[in-house]
C-alpha cells in the first residue's frame, strides 16, 4: 500500500507540475532517477535535485530550445517587466516573434509618450507545442495571447507601477452603481467560474492604490495604436468608463472569467 501511495503521489506531482510549468513534470521524473542514482543519503535530496535541475532547465535550456517551436522569451526592458516573477519562474512568459516585436514597439512608444507608465505583463504562453493549454486560461496556447496588469495610482494621482495582488489577478475594479454589472449578470446566468480569480490573488497588497482611469486608458490606447493587435478584452463597465470605442475592444463572454483585474490582448 505504501508503494501505491508513493507512485500515486508522484503521478499527481507530475500532473500538477506539468499543468503549472509545462516542463516541471518531466524534470521531476528525471530528478527521481538522478536522486536514486546518487548514493549519498540526505533529507530532502529529491527536492534539492529537482530544484537545481528545474532552475537550469528554466533559465538555460528552455530559452535556447523554445525558438525551435516558434516561441521566445519576452525581452524585458525598463518599460516592459513581469508584474511578478512567478510568471518567469513558471515558464509563462513565452510568445511568438511577432508578439515580442509588438511588446518592444509598444513599450518604446510608452517610453517616449508616457514615461510614467510601465507595461507590466502577467501570463503569456508556455514555450513549447502550439495548443498546449496554459491553465486556468482558455486561450493562452498559441504564443499570441498575453495578459497585462491594470494601471494604478496613489491617493495624490501619481501613477504607480505596482499591483494590487501578489499574483496580479483577483483584485477587481467593480462596476459602479450606474454601470452595467456584467459579473453579476454572468453569475446569475449560472457561470459560476466567472469571478473565480478572486481565489488566485496569493494575497492582496498595496491597499492604498486605486484604479487609474487615465493611466489604464493611455496604456490601452498604445496597444490599440498597433496594427497587429486583433482583440483586446476588458470588462464592459471599464470599456464604458474609459470611453473605448475601438471595435477590437470586446467582451470575452461569460464562459471565460471577469476582466476587471487585467487586460487581455491577442496579436496577429
Amino acid at each position: 500500500m505504501s508503494q501505491f501511495i508513493k507512485y500515486s503521489w508522484n503521478i499527481l506531482l507530475v500532473i500538477i507540475l506539468t499543468a503549472l510549468t509545462q516542463v516541471g513534470g518531466i524534470v521531476y521524473l528525471i530528478s527521481i532517477v538522478l536522486s536514486n542514482w546518487i548514493r549519498y543519503q540526505m533529507r530532502g535530496k529529491l527536492a534539492l535535485v529537482f530544484t537545481i535541475l528545474y532552475l537550469i532547465c528554466t533559465f538555460l535550456i528552455v530559452p535556447l530550445t523554445s525558438p525551435w517551436f516558434g516561441r521566445q522569451k519576452i525581452d524585458n526592458n525598463s518599460y516592459l517587466k513581469p508584474a511578478n516573477y512567478l510568471t518567469v519562474l513558471l515558464n509563462r512568459n513565452y510568445v511568438t516573434n511577432e508578439t515580442n516585436v509588438f511588446l518592444q514597439e509598444t513599450s518604446n512608444q510608452l517610453m517616449s509618450e508616457k514615461p510614467e507608465i510601465q507595461i507590466r505583463y502577467l501570463d503569456a504562453c508556455f514555450p513549447f507545442i502550439k495548443g498546449f493549454p496554459l491553465l486556468p486560461h482558455l486561450s493562452h496556447n498559441d504564443g499570441r495571447n498575453i495578459d497585462f496588469s491594470l494601471v494604478y495610482e496613489d491617493e495624490t494621482g501619481i501613477i504607480s507601477n505596482k499591483g494590487k495582488s501578489l499574483s496580479g489577478y483577483g483584485v477587481f475594479e467593480d462596476a459602479r452603481e450606474d454601470e452595467f454589472n456584467q459579473c453579476k449578470d454572468c453569475l446569475e446566468k449560472g457561470y459560476f467560474q466567472y469571478d473565480y480569480p478572486k481565489y488566485l490573488t496569493l494575497g492582496s497588497i498595496n491597499s492604498d492604490l486605486r484604479f487609474s482611469e487615465t493611466g489604464t486608458k493611455e496604456l490601452i490606447k498604445v496597444f490599440l495604436s498597433h496594427k497587429n493587435l486583433t482583440k483586446l478584452f476588458i470588462e464592459p463597465h471599464l470599456k464604458h468608463r474609459l470611453n473605448l470605442t475601438d471595435k477590437r475592444v470586446r467582451f470575452h463572454g461569460c464562459g471565460a472569467v471577469r476582466h476587471d483585474d487585467h487586460i487581455h490582448i491577442q496579436i496577429k
